[in-house]
């Protein structure tokens, strides 16, 4: 018995809509990174993109829980002496709401010039409308855990 392994030309890649509000954010990402992998479908390949196309919507009306909003810090580096930036959760979510389910669900992906394939399927809007009809996406219910 062989072991099946997909190819480029054997995926066919979907077009899925996310509305973001009121999910947790830790478990939205990772069943989005599971989309993007394509682990939901049953021609995965590790080495291979087989994941589909996720458009999240509503970004800013994400919720967290416990005191992440006042203690989560995200950092990033100038590259210069003493460039270290740094912001919390809560005042992220006030200015760039895209920026922290980006950073969520990127960093489920792979590392790698594969992760980084698949992270360019992703695209997230911090309103209600985005400008992906013409791909005719179809919107995807993800159900919050209990």
């Amino acid at each position: 018995m062989k072991t099946y392994v997909a190819t480029p030309s054997d995926i066919e890649r979907k077009w899925y809509v996310v509305d973001a509000t009121d999910h947790t954010l830790g478990r939205l990402a990772s069943e989005v990174a599971n989309i993007l992998r394509g682990k939901n479908k049953p021609i995965y390949t590790p080495s291979v993109d087989t994941g589909d196309y996720v458009i999240i919507v509503n970004a800013d009306k994400i919720k967290v829980t416990g005191k992440k909003l006042d203690q989560k810090m995200y950092y990033h580096h100038s590259d210069y002496v003493g460039g270290m930036k740094e912001i919390n959760l809560k005042k992220l979510l006030e200015t760039k709401p895209e920026r922290v389910l980006e950073h969520a669900i990127i960093g489920m992906l792979p590392k790698g010039p594969l992760g980084r394939q698949m992270a360019k399927k992703l695209h997230i809007y911090a309103g209600a409308d985005h400008k992906h009809e013409a791909q005719k996406p179809e919107v995807l219910e993800i159900k919050e855990r209990a």
